[in-house]
């Protein structure tokens, strides 16, 4: 019994044989153009037609390439697994994600003690202050309390005023209340620069300026990413419906810059977001 070579994925441009027949078949049993599909898809035409040619290597990352089998699939309603499976297309693996920097336990430790140094020395400074502020007031107020036995009432008759004791208490200076006010919030500098927010799995490649690779990797769902201002010179989001952006704090809207559930855009030196070139 020989096999059909359409269920045959194999490496090589033209090895894949089944998935472009499919959705070509299936593209024609609609009566759709590939430029009705490229309209209905928001993608450009090339990478319809490298769909159909199975021409992977003009679609970029494996994980775009899915993501691209899956919206035109999805539009001639075929199924999705067996067409990916005939494509040859290896699945998405997370890569092994190493730390940027490493802090030792000692550093640790000492940043920690000097926090609490800090917090002990600001406390003594607004501590002091106030104690020494109202001591004067208590000085006095000891003072009237030891004179107060050796008072004696006047004769009655002898014209001498009655001494009011409160004129005595009131001799020393007022107390002072020391106010510990918070300080100024800095959420208006944390939320500066781009911020993704990601809802879903999705495959990112953010570059900076100079066009250096920063990150390249699939971020998982409940994963955020933060960039200050000038560090970004341009983004991809894969699976881009289940991502939020925000820059400077704003919400950003993708859908500019979103084809195929792809998002691609540059960020200016000012903060603004605009399409990439394709």
């Amino acid at each position: 019994m020989m096999s059909n070579p359409n269920d045959t994925a194999v490496d090589g441009r033209h090895e894949h044989h089944g998935a472009g027949e499919r959705l070509r078949a299936a593209r024609e049993a609609a009566g759709l153009t590939q430029a009705d599909v490229a309209s209905r898809l928001k993608m450009p035409l090339r990478v319809v037609q490298s769909l159909e040619q199975e021409d992977w290597s003009r679609l970029g990352a494996p994980v775009f390439v899915r993501g691209q089998l899956r919206s035109y699939s999805k539009l001639l309603k075929l199924p999705f697994d067996p067409v990916v499976e005939a494509s040859g297309v290896s699945p998405v693996m997370p890569p092994t994600l190493t730390p940027r920097t490493f802090t030792s336990p000692v550093q640790r430790f000492a940043e920690q003690a000097a926090r609490r140094m800090v917090y002990i020395v600001m406390t003594v400074a607004i501590a002091i202050p106030v104690w020494l502020a109202t001591r004067p007031h208590l000085d006095v107020e000891a003072v009237a309390q030891d004179a107060a036995p050796l008072d004696v009432p006047a004769a009655p008759g002898a014209g001498a005023a009655p001494v009011d004791r409160n004129l005595v208490h009131d001799a020393g200076p007022r107390p002072v209340v020391a106010s510990l006010a918070s300080l100024p919030a800095r959420a208006a500098q944390e939320q500066a620069g781009l911020s993704l927010r990601f809802n879903g799995d999705s495959w990112i490649e953010i570059l900076d300026r100079e066009g250096r690779t920063l990150e390249q990797a699939l971020v998982h769902d409940g994963d955020a990413r933060h960039y200050a201002t000038g560090e970004v010179g341009s983004v991809v989001l894969g699976n881009a419906e289940v991502v939020e952006v925000q820059q400077d704090g704003r919400a950003a809207d993708l859908s500019p810059y979103l084809r195929a559930n792809v998002a691609r855009f540059t960020v200016s030196s000012d903060g603004s977001l605009a399409p990439a070139a394709d």
